[in-house]
């Protein structure tokens, strides 16, 4: 496999993409100060939308129209948008913005598995096996073994992060066998407006209409979460795998966790125990092994 090589634009996109994200956490655990998870949610995808509409019409992509790429479109919005945000939104409730970014650095342990489960053409190798089997050491360190023998709110929240994980992994191979075929800024857009479309009334009903006489510090957060956290992170994230491979751009999924662990501490005060590190360096070399990047031999003309 041949690995690109990054170029100071791609690390610059890289760890923008990482500051966006990594800062994600800390945005949501601020909201929830102030609004139901749900209506957090349902502002972070209905604003991405309506800002993903206007460019995707300003650029004048072709957009879907038949039935069958809708559906899957739809589908796509539940499990890579409405449902994992909601579980994440729900968990921080709970547990710590830091941790949350730990625990969502779980999305590429899962990732290869279900692919494998379900790709032909995507077998776990041992090397990625041996990834795997890490990172799922890494999770029990992380929750810690008390969360398996009983379940109270704390262990609840950290099984609602990695059931967020799993439904991007699962999501990840949906949108490979359906919507391989669109351009990715279309297919963020359709999953954007199919998740806004779901939990606006999901929320009306569940926690009432959703909040707009908000302060102004909470509107700029919402603004920031909707336009920049998700809007804009999607056009980074697909420029950055077209300019520098996927492989390269899974670093993101190590480096938003020092990001959302520093900001969590400097700003909410955050602790988290020594097991969350240690856990956090399993998962960190199971993505190392299941990449593989520092495995190969750098092969004559291989960059």
């Amino acid at each position: 496999m041949i690995q690109m090589a990054l170029s100071p634009r791609a690390w610059a996109l890289l760890l923008a993409l990482s500051l966006i994200w990594g800062s994600s956490f800390l945005t949501t655990t601020e909201l929830l100060d102030v609004m139901a998870p749900l209506h957090v949610v349902t502002h972070r995808v209905l604003w991405a939308a309506v800002l993903l509409w206007g460019y995707v019409l300003l650029r004048r992509f072709p957009l879907p129209r038949d039935a069958r790429t809708l559906g899957a479109l739809f589908l796509m919005g539940l499990g890579n948008n409405a449902v994992p945000f909601a579980l994440q939104a729900f968990a921080q409730t709970t547990i710590e913005s830091g941790l949350a970014g730990i625990l969502n650095a779980t999305t590429a342990i899962f990732g290869p598995l279900v692919a494998a489960i379900f790709l032909a053409d995507e077998r776990l190798r041992p090397g990625r096996a041996a990834g795997v089997a890490l990172g799922f050491a890494g999770i029990v360190v992380v929750i810690g073994p008390a969360a398996l023998s009983g379940i109270d709110p704390r262990s609840l929240a950290q099984l609602a992060m990695l059931a967020s994980t799993l439904s991007y992994a699962l999501s990840s191979v949906w949108a490979r066998r359906h919507l391989g075929h669109l351009r990715p800024e279309v297919a963020a857009l359709g999953m954007l407006t199919a998740s806004a479309l779901t939990l606006l009334p999901l929320s009306w009903l569940v926690s009432g209409p959703l909040p707009l006489a908000l302060p102004g510090p909470t509107l700029a957060a919402i603004g920031y979460y909707a336009g920049v956290v998700t809007a804009l992170a999607y056009l980074i994230y697909y420029q950055l795998i077209r300019t520098a491979g996927a492989g390269n751009t899974m670093l993101v999924t190590l480096l938003i966790v020092p990001v959302a662990v520093s900001l969590g501490a400097v700003v909410r005060a955050e602790a988290l125990p020594l097991s969350a590190y240690a856990g956090f360096g399993l998962i960190a070399l199971g993505l190392i092994l299941i990449e593989g990047r520092l495995l190969r031999r750098r092969a004559p003309g291989r960059v």
